[in-house]
């Protein structure tokens, strides 16, 4: 290739970019800042909710309107991204969480911690995708893009579980206040990092008129899709306004699609979603997260309420499951991504975290954490973490550079769904299962003891119904990609960028 067409206009950064390497450390921050609060406030939560003097009714907006926030906005978020450009998009997103963070930290009231924690949700929707798609558009050679995603993607899956470990820990030694102050480091040195170190790529914004009606469509439907499941949990499915939601939500996002089909400057072009390797990834990741999030709860409950664990020391439990990310997205991931096709790494990485579910699903009241949650936990995070990171990998491979940030907003978007999805729904799946395994074994029990110990037996019953329903999402998972995801092994091709120019990229090729 020439000289010409490799430096195109809207070509990614060159692979001789002296701080990719660097800007890295900063992205990893930001995004850890963020991973890790989706958790930390949970454990802080009735610290918070006592303090401010918040009711049982209404402490789960301090989760609901992060939630709605971020999850409503992230694809508006990751066109801003496209058109201000990622650099600014990012530092904009971090100094916003921090003031946001500030601000839920020094709240004296339910009303002002609520606000505190939308204001989060609306610059965590600029921050997440910005991230992704500065990656997305710094490392292009395969080797190089399989490592700082392995890294990432290691993150994005651990870091979670490292909520509750520092969660319990700010809670019990400081005080709950500072599960939102300790933000404000992390944005400050990933917001100066960024400015200083990281050099977009010159040529890759997409410039065209921001798409209204499409924002205000996608916005509200996806509010009302999550919501409808937030509502769905504490209502019931049967409920006239979760129903209402759900219908609004598939009326404003069919609209949205046909909207999408028809104005000539798309917010979320058909072309990112329709081709088939994305939108396996997008599906797949979407379906796996359901799974994943509703068993954190699960085993969060388990650890505390009934093995008595304290929140210190649940935090710790999670630990194997981080080492067993690390491994699995840095040595197994990366190692062979650029060797094989991502469908051989994501499939098997699925059936093996389905295979840490399986074991989990056998946990009873006397079980030991050595001989049950360990081994089930190792498996979780080795299979994950595998399967993450060609995912976030590829979900971005290929992509036109102007469609960077709204292509890693929809694995945002795929992921902040499912959570919603996989809480509400195993949630609910668990409480019928307990409900009815303690109305078929209550009348045996005589004493007070008795009845207690049937309690406790009906929650573990009922953890152990829902992640069963957890594994066969993971196995139907690994299905839809075996069935959707052909590409091969990434190797650098020149492929033609969305102006006719070449641009050197690692593009995957198809398996036929």
């Amino acid at each position: 290739m020439s000289e010409t067409a490799a430096k195109a206009p809207g070509a990614p950064a060159s692979s001789g970019d002296a701080n990719r390497w660097k800007a890295l450390v900063f992205i990893a921050l930001a995004q850890l800042m963020v991973v890790l609060d989706a958790t930390i406030v949970n454990i802080a939560l009735p610290s918070a909710q006592a303090d401010l003097g918040i009711s049982d009714g209404n402490r789960q907006w301090v989760v609901t309107a992060y939630a709605l926030a971020f999850g409503g906005l992230l694809l508006f978020g990751g066109r801003i991204a496209d058109l201000w450009g990622r650099k600014r998009a990012f530092v904009i997103g971090l100094t916003g969480f921090a003031a946001a963070s500030a601000l839920g930290g020094a709240a004296t009231s339910g009303a002002m911690m609520f606000g505190a924690r939308a204001l989060q949700g609306v610059f965590g929707a600029m921050l997440a995708p910005a991230a992704l798609s500065l990656l997305a558009v710094m490392f292009t050679d395969a080797k190089e893009r399989a490592k700082a995603f392995g890294i990432y993607g290691a993150i994005a899956g651990g870091g979670g579980a490292v909520g509750f470990i520092l969660g319990g820990v700010l809670t019990e030694y400081l005080d709950w206040r500072w599960t939102f102050f300790v933000n404000i480091p992390f944005a400050i040195v990933a917001a100066l990092g960024a400015y200083f170190v990281i050099r977009e790529p010159e040529g890759g914004r997409n410039r065209n008129p921001l798409d209204i009606p499409g924002v205000l469509l996608s916005t509200l439907g996806l509010v009302s899709l999550v919501y409808g499941f937030t509502r769905a949990e504490t209502d019931g499915w049967g409920d006239a306004t979760t129903v209402g939601l759900f219908v609004a939500s598939a009326v404003l996002l069919i609209a949205f699609v046909v909207t999408e089909m028809r104005v000539k400057a798309p917010l979320l072009p058909l072309r990112v979603v329709l081709d088939r390797n994305r939108g396996g990834i997008y599906l797949s990741l979407g379906i796996a997260i359901i799974a994943m999030f509703g068993t954190f709860l699960f085993l969060t409950y388990y650890l505390q309420v009934i093995k008595g664990f304290s929140p210190i020391k649940t935090g710790f439990a999670f630990l194997p499951m981080i080492a067993g990310m690390m491994v699995g997205s840095t040595q197994i991931g990366a190692r062979l991504m650029t060797r094989v096709p991502a469908r051989t790494l994501m499939g098997p990485g699925f059936l093996v975290a389905a295979a840490g579910m399986l074991v989990m699903t056998q946990m009873e009241i006397g079980s030991s954490y050595a001989s049950t949650i360990l081994p089930a936990m190792l498996l979780l995070g080795l299979g994950m973490g595998t399967a993450f990171m060609p995912a976030m990998s590829l979900a971005t491979l290929g992509v036109e550079p102007r469609d960077a940030g709204v292509a890693s907003a929809m694995v945002n978007t795929s992921q902040q769904v499912g959570g919603a999805i996989g809480t509400a729904l195993l949630n609910t799946i668990a409480a019928s299962a307990t409900t009815s395994y303690i109305k078929d074994h209550i009348a045996t029990a005589t004493s007070r003891s008795q009845q207690q110990l049937v309690q406790m037996e009906g929650a573990v019953h009922g953890y152990a119904n829902a992640i069963w329903v957890a594994v066969g999402m993971l196995v139907l998972a690994a299905v839809i990609v075996v069935a959707l995801v052909n590409a091969g092994k990434p190797s650098a091709t020149p492929v033609v960028s969305g102006d006719g120019a070449e641009d050197e990229v690692a593009v995957p090729v198809v398996a036929h």
